[in-house]
């Protein structure tokens, strides 16, 4: 989830014929409107899902749902919600500073676009990777963090007036006339 930023409902509805896990690795996923998207995978997340599917003998170009629950129905969002809170309330006795934090599966998705963000990746990118329609509902992902706000400010020095002459306009009597007759 984290890799592709995908919702919770285009995760449980991968088939193993969504998957290409040789190069180029993506994932093919079907989104709001009945709209594909290709997300590019990472080669740990490849891995995984190979090991996954040949641990479960699982024909890689099966069209059934490729997420299964431990009765071998289809994984449903409830499931997915389920396992998350069971690995988040593990998490939390190895590193208790989660321990106030809401963690659900759209945690994933707003989480891949603030990595993405802070990676430099620009808004149209970052839209197209998470499916929307609008570069506006992905500004609502694009929260930037406190890290990212002191990179920028460093980059953005504060402007001494004195320094930079910025009161010299004051002095050039042209620039006084032209502005007056504005």
């Amino acid at each position: 989830m984290f890799n592709t930023g995908a919702r919770v409902q285009e995760i449980v509805d991968l088939r193993p014929c969504d998957l290409r896990l040789e190069r180029p690795l993506q994932v093919r996923l079907l989104g709001k409107g009945r709209k594909e998207r290709i997300c590019p995978l990472w080669p740990l997340t490849a891995d995984v899902l190979r090991e996954l599917l040949a641990e479960h003998a699982v024909d890689p170009a099966g069209s059934a749902p490729l997420f299964r629950n431990h009765r071998g129905e289809p994984l449903t969002r409830f499931g997915v919600r389920y396992l998350l809170r069971k690995h988040v309330r593990a998490a939390k006795l190895r590193t208790p500073s989660i321990a106030k934090k809401r963690v659900h599966p759209h945690t994933m998705r707003h989480s891949a676009a603030v990595h993405l963000l802070q990676a430099g990746v620009d808004l149209v990118t970052i839209s197209h990777w998470l499916g929307h329609a609008s570069v506006e509902t992905t500004n609502r992902y694009a929260a930037v963090d406190l890290e990212t706000k002191r990179a920028a400010l460093a980059k953005a020095q504060p402007l001494a007036a004195a320094d930079t002459g910025l009161a010299s306009w004051r002095k050039d009597a042209s620039i006084v006339k032209w502005l007056e007759a504005l």
